[in-house]
Parts: C-alpha cells; structure tokens; sequence
C-alpha cells in the first residue's frame, strides 16, 4: 500500500514534469496519475524573457549600438553545431553508475548513438539515458547529483 507523502511526491513531479501520466504498482497496490500535456513554444527562458519590459534608456545618456544582452544571446557558428541531450524526465542527475566508478562519459569522449551518457534517478529508479546522436561530447552541463528538471539540457554534443 502507498503512504500518503508517496502519492503526494508522484502527485508533485507529474504536475512539474509535463508527463502525460503514470501508473506505478507496488506490493500489490496500483496508483495511477494524470497530469496536463503541455505543449511549449519557447523555452521558459525565452518566454520570462519576451514578457519582461526592455528598459528604458534614461534621458540625455548615450545608447550603445548593440546591448550585452543581445550580443551573448547570439550563438556563435560553433555552438549552432552543437546537439543538446536534454533530460526526459525529473529527477538527480549522476555521471557514473556508483560513486566509486568513473564518469560514462567526459568532454572530449567520442560517443555512439545508444551508448549510456548517464543516468537520472526519480523516485528511487535509476534511468540510463543514452546518446541520441553520435558525436563528441563538447560540455556537461549538471554537477554529480544535482537535481535536474524535465527537458533540462545535460550535455551538447558535436555531431560526427
């Protein structure tokens, strides 16, 4: 049987992860969640971004031609290259599959589509997620078990 602080976790992590729904069974007892599907058009950067006003220059002071803002927003031609690998779901982000064991991967590693890039853990279950492209691996984005969100970027990797 579940106890309540159980159902109200799933309860959490389906309304913060956009999952569809979840049915998990345990002991003998079955508990099954519907959340919202969401559909995003723009990453929730983009968009706390489009809703905030631009400040407003102050008058009798200079305007600069381009703003800092706008300059590091633009990516540079290397970086559009770049595959981001994004977390499918919530949960702890780790590098290796024991803290006595190396890293999956580390930049600069040559990785096959397929191929364990690390593993995330929700509700006690450890999830591999695998390489959706073959490339080398350019950034690793969380530190060793740090929490990550649903669609977070975990890794960009350069396509071979």
């Amino acid at each position: 049987m579940f106890k309540f602080e159980e159902i109200c976790e799933l309860i959490q992590l389906v309304g913060s992860s956009g999952v569809a729904n979840v049915e998990v069974e345990h002991a003998g007892s079955r508990v099954r969640i519907e959340g919202r599907t969401q559909v995003v058009a723009a990453p929730a950067a983009a968009s706390v971004a489009a809703a905030a006003p631009a400040p407003q220059p102050v008058p009798g002071t200079p305007v600069a031609q381009g703003s800092a803002a706008t300059e590091s927003a633009a990516a540079t031609p290397e970086e559009e290259d770049l595959h981001p690998v994004s977390s499918p779901i919530v949960g702890t982000f780790y590098r290796a599959p024991n803290p006595d064991a190396d890293p999956y991967v580390k930049v600069g590693d040559f990785v096959e589509q397929g191929q364990t890039l690390c593993i995330v853990e929700a509700m006690k279950l450890m999830n591999e997620i695998e390489a959706d492209i073959s490339g080398t691996v350019v950034k690793v984005f969380p530190e060793n078990a740090q929490p990550v969100e649903y669609g977070e970027s975990l890794f960009m990797v350069r396509p071979a």
